[in-house]
């Protein structure tokens, strides 16, 4: 699959997460969920931040010998962005139990939410590995 066909397929499956959670506040006249939107477009921020904090990190005088290990920013990093995923679905549920929203804007936002978020780490994965094909020819 070449990339403009990813980025086309991504484009559309994003755009039916916005408008998911935006049918879920036009239809019932409440604009509350909109925060959704706001909460899963942060959400893989801290994940992004420590990976490109990490990247950049010189390792020469660390002896450390386990390139794989796990530091404490990238566990903080998981552990914050795995907080405003919950809260991101959370949000809606709490609003429903408030009694602000109602059943069809609590799931068309939650399943919206998830969507967009699905949508971005999905993207991340798809273009962060370069495609080397022919990398063993030089070509």
């Amino acid at each position: 699959m070449n990339s403009l066909n990813k980025i086309i397929f991504l484009s559309a499956f994003l755009a039916s997460g916005f408008l998911l959670i935006l049918l879920s506040c036009a239809l019932y006249n409440n604009y509350k969920p909109l925060w959704v939107i706001l909460i899963f477009l942060i959400a893989p921020l801290p994940n992004i931040m420590a990976s490109s904090i990490e990247s950049s990190r010189d390792t020469f005088l660390t002896f450390n010998d386990n390139e794989n290990s796990v530091t404490p920013l990238q566990e903080f990093c998981k552990s914050s962005t795995g907080f405003l995923i919950v809260s991101g679905v959370a949000l809606p549920l709490m609003f429903y139990h408030c009694k602000l929203i109602e059943v069809g804007a609590l799931i068309m936002s939650i399943i919206g939410g998830l969507i967009v978020y699905i949508d971005i780490v999905v993207f991340i994965w798809f273009f962060s590995h370069e495609e080397e094909e022919n990398d063993e020819f030089n070509f």
